[in-house]
């Protein structure tokens, strides 16, 4: 493994452990026992390392986010894409945990969040037509935008929903569990209601 791969991994389970901000290059640097020089010859700072974390949690979610060229949907893909997208929030917690301050300090960082968001919108939104024109779920055209919209605010706020009622980490990490199982019972033809984008507005 490189150097710059190795920066990235444990700077990744030093912000996932300690939150990003407790988090310096140089605690990054002394973890792995290298100079700190020699992080900055592969990272100029701690932005730029968040940044590079930030496109593997993007390729990996887009990763996920496809609707299958070759088949319809099935029930179980329900489930498979929601265990799928916590395991990655998981993996990448920090960022979800800390996204407002980790937008606000880097402009470069927001501009690529929101593109990577409308990217995420449209194809939750087709994964949704799929399911729909499958017969797993019911939904009507005009309720596809704002149930992927409901469906962003849910999941990306489930670890913050963790964090204040549930301290215990390993306790928080099973909690996951129920709302990834809830894709796969009891959800036929009843996805929800979903809130309109004028009453976000209001």
């Amino acid at each position: 493994m490189s150097t710059k791969e190795r920066i990235l991994d444990a700077s990744l389970a030093l912000f996932n452990e300690l939150g990003e901000r407790k988090v310096t290059t140089n605690h990054i640097a002394s973890h792995l026992q290298i100079s700190p020089g020699n992080l900055y010859y592969h990272f100029k700072n701690k932005q730029a390392i968040i940044f590079a974390l930030f496109e593997r949690y993007e390729e990996r979610v887009l990763t996920i986010l496809q609707v299958p060229q070759n088949r319809t949907l099935q029930p179980m893909d329900k489930l498979n894409y929601l265990q799928a997208i916590f395991r990655g929030l998981w993996d990448f917690r920090f960022m979800h945990r800390d996204m407002e301050h980790l937008l606000l300090e880097d402009a470069e960082l927001h501009a690529r969040y929101r593109r990577f968001f409308r990217t995420c919108q449209l194809r939750v939104q087709a994964i949704f037509r799929g399911l729909g024109d499958a017969g797993i779920i019911r939904v009507n055209e005009d309720d596809v935008a704002a149930l992927a919209l409901n469906t962003w605010i849910v999941v990306t706020s489930w670890f913050s929903f963790l964090r204040c009622n549930l301290p215990n980490r390993r306790t928080g990490w099973r909690a996951t569990a129920p709302a990834a199982d809830c894709g796969s019972r009891g959800h036929r033809h009843r996805p929800g209601i979903p809130v309109r984008r004028h009453q976000l507005a209001g």
